[in-house]
């Protein structure tokens, strides 16, 4: 049985997502803090993996969850732990730790097939300024791949979980 993996180095995923691409497999890339994984994130990633070959999953680091303005409990748990535990899942072929308040330098180095985000964002979106628009999408658009959202599952979200006391 395979355990929770420590995160990738940036290098080290980049050189998996090559051997991946040349072996013809699509990759899908989304991104986010899961700092409370439930299930309106695992619904989102088996979704994701769903739509590409392999699956790779960005996560803020602890000093770009405290940038983001999340609260000042966040992150409830290490970028490392968040990256253990979502690893374990079997429709996650591998995460990432970025440190950036953005995830574009990690999408500029792994070069998805597929960028994917949450149905709160508009993949249409090109201006980003607007909280709607989906970093990375020119880019990932420039060499020919695809931006896409996912729907969200309805009452499943970290911050109204927390709101409601862990319920």
């Amino acid at each position: 049985m395979n355990g929770p993996q420590p995160p990738m180095r940036i290098a080290a995923a980049s050189e998996l997502c090559r051997a991946w691409r040349e072996s013809g497999e699509r990759i899908a890339f989304t991104n986010g803090v899961f700092d409370v994984l439930h299930l309106g994130h695992a619904t989102y990633l088996a979704e994701a993996r769903r739509r590409a070959d392999r699956l790779v999953v960005g996560i803020n680091s602890d000093a770009s969850v405290r940038r983001l303005g999340k609260g000042p409990e966040r992150p409830i748990h290490t970028a490392e732990d968040r990256a253990a535990l979502l690893s374990c899942l079997r429709f996650v072929d591998a995460v990432a730790i970025f440190e950036e308040d953005t995830p574009l330098d990690l999408i500029l180095v792994l070069r998805p097939d597929l960028l994917l985000k949450g149905a709160d964002y508009d993949a249409a979106c090109t201006d980003a300024s607007d909280p709607r628009y989906i970093v990375g999408a020119a880019e990932v658009r420039s060499w020919g791949g695809a931006v896409e959202t996912v729907d969200l599952v309805p009452g499943h979200s970290t911050t109204g979980i927390l709101r409601r006391g862990g319920r």
